[in-house]
């Protein structure tokens, strides 16, 4: 007897972004595996008796981690469960579902993938930044703010690119700014960064590029962040209702 697996985007953090189809699975689920940023308004949508299996990723000890969530998930369904792999934004999208899906199509396990809102397209949306502009900006990139990705890309595109998102930078935004800058990208480059997109706690800080790192560190901003750089940055669409209906 074999049990299913979904792969689930929670979306970037407010309950009422979670898509209708992942609100059923989750309603339905035996088990839920979830991530660190998947809040308890999101996981009160599970049933009361289901198994809850907290899967944060320990720094040091990814590729560990990442072996075990693959295991539990094989185990569980094999075990004739349903089982809801639950992750913050988009399974896809820097969230290793690629890796997990590999895993379980090699174990013979069902499983479908339910898309999540991403953060890279939520937090500049919350923030009233449109990421692409008839007149402004044609292409965007979203990248992880790992250096090493980073330095793979290459400096020269990423900075060549019309809208730059950047995912998981918070500790790399003042090197990444200035290898942006030595790339070609201009140090008065519009910039947004944005803390806990969609949640109750989101705050924004826009500044030009050379003194991006600078204006985050006096703001006391702190993960998860999303960098926004381009001419998009510039501007404001929506703010004044965005902040309306936070409130």
């Amino acid at each position: 007897m074999s049990g299913r697996v979904h792969l689930v985007g929670a979306g970037p953090g407010a309950a009422d972004l979670l898509t209708l189809r992942a609100a059923g699975l989750l309603a339905a689920a035996d088990v839920v595996l979830h991530d660190r940023l998947v809040g308890p308004d999101v996981l009160a949508f599970c049933r009361a008796d289901a198994e809850l299996v907290d899967v944060s990723k320990r720094p040091g000890a990814e590729s560990a981690a990442q072996e075990e969530i693959n295991r539990v998930l094989i185990e569980r369904a094999r075990a004739g469960l349903d089982v809801v792999r639950l992750k913050g934004g988009d399974p896809f999208i820097f969230g290793r579902g690629g890796e997990e899906a590999r895993a379980l199509q090699a174990a013979g396990i069902p499983f479908d993938v339910v898309p999540g809102l991403s953060s890279a397209l939520a937090a500049p949306a919350a923030a009233g930044v449109s990421l692409t502009h008839r007149e402004l900006a044609r292409s965007v990139t979203i990248i992880t703010g790992h250096l090493q990705a980073l330095e793979e890309h290459g400096w020269d595109a990423l900075a060549a690119t019309d809208t730059l998102v950047v995912l998981m930078g918070a500790a790399t935004v003042g090197e990444m700014a200035q290898r942006l800058m030595a790339g070609g990208r201009a140090a008065d480059t519009p910039a947004v960064v944005v803390q806990e997109a969609t949640l109750p706690g989101q705050q924004e800080v826009a500044a030009p590029l050379g003194e991006l790192a600078d204006a985050v560190a006096e703001a006391g901003l702190r993960a998860p962040l999303v960098v926004v750089v381009g001419a998009v940055a510039a501007i404001d669409l929506y703010r004044p209702l965005a902040l309306e209906t936070r409130r």
